[in-house]
């Protein structure tokens, strides 16, 4: 094989093997990143939730509180 091949398939597979390292560390990344959105979005499904319910003592129905003793 001519050195000058030789050291461009060294080189390509050089390359190729970074590209393979960087395509796999970028899907632990992504893997990771969807762990977290997931853990978010039921942290904030969780808060809304409690601002929902904590809304309804705050909020409450007129209709729904005794009448004042004067009655």
């Amino acid at each position: 094989m001519d050195e000058t091949l030789e050291q461009r398939v060294v080189e390509l597979e050089t390359r190729l093997a970074f590209q393979e390292q960087a395509l796999a560390e970028l899907g632990e990344a992504m893997a990771a990143l969807r762990l977290e959105t997931a853990r978010s979005a039921e942290l904030f499904r969780r808060g809304l939730e409690e601002m929902k319910q904590s809304r309804g003592s705050f909020f409450a129905d007129p209709a729904d509180e005794p009448p004042p003793p004067h009655y």
